[in-house]
């Protein structure tokens, strides 16, 4: 019965210091954080650098200007979620036209980002659909991650159709609200 009770005190006395040491890694090689990666498939499939989705993200509360040919095309507000959506108020368009439009974006490099933005128009005596606009960004944060600007393109296309209508290029800026 002793040598019993010696076994349990030694066995308990190991899961006591079992349940105290550190958690193990069961994987191998380096443990050190995982960062994501830029993926580019292609001819030449390769991962490059690492992105950084940190402290140093698109992700928040934007006061946008769109310029083209030194004309201000459009301002409002955009959110930038982390899920990879985004959404303008445009504060150039009448709510009876529509002037929230839905985006979907990607980090293309360590600050840089490429957004699809979708909006429909409507005309605001009928409320009849003339037109669906596409805009796409390509922007890259600045320094400290309190501004951006980039290249837009904006396509306004027939809802019928899908012909061109007007294309419009210019400069997007961004300053961060939050």
């Amino acid at each position: 019965m002793r040598s019993s009770l010696k076994s349990s005190l030694i066995g308990l006395a190991g899961l006591a210091a079992a349940a105290a040491a550190a958690p193990a890694w069961a994987g191998c090689g380096d443990v050190s954080p995982i960062h994501p990666a830029d993926w580019r498939p292609g001819p030449s499939e390769h991962l490059l650098q690492p992105v950084n989705l940190g402290a140093q993200s698109i992700v928040g509360l934007w006061s946008v200007q769109f310029m083209a040919g030194g004309a201000q095309v459009d301002f409002g507000y955009a959110a930038w979620h982390d899920d990879g959506t985004e959404i303008m108020n445009s504060g150039g368009r009448s709510p009876a036209s529509e002037n929230f439009c839905l985006g979907v974006w990607r980090q293309t490099g360590a600050f840089q980002y490429h957004l699809n933005h979708y909006a429909l128009s409507y005309d605001p005596a009928t409320g009849v659909l003339n037109a669906k606009v596409t805009i796409k960004e390509d922007v890259t944060l600045g320094p400290g991650a309190q501004t951006f600007s980039g290249p837009f393109t904006l396509d306004v296309l027939d809802p019928k159709t899908g012909a061109l209508l007007q294309h419009v290029a210019g400069q997007v800026n961004g300053r961060r609200l939050n």
